[in-house]
């Protein structure tokens, strides 16, 4: 692929069409940032996916703290 990209690059310089190479150059560019974007927004939903994963683990372990507490006080009483 890379080969393939490296040769319109090339054709288009050798030929003197710079305002085509000029286009060429901004899409690969825009190609480039918008897989980067692609990749942060990913990173981004796996790390809150896991916040929520942890808060809903601590929540679940509070519940079963307080139920415990809840029994003990209980057959103390």
């Amino acid at each position: 692929m890379i080969k393939f990209f490296r040769h319109i690059r090339r054709n288009l310089m050798e030929t003197g069409k710079t305002g085509k190479y000029l286009k060429y150059a901004i899409g690969e560019i825009l190609l480039v940032v918008i897989g980067i974007l692609i990749a942060l927004q990913l990173n981004t939903h796996k790390e809150n996916s896991q916040k929520a994963d942890l808060g809903y683990k601590y929540l679940t372990e509070m519940k079963t703290e307080v139920q415990n507490d809840f029994f003990y006080i209980d057959r103390r009483i």
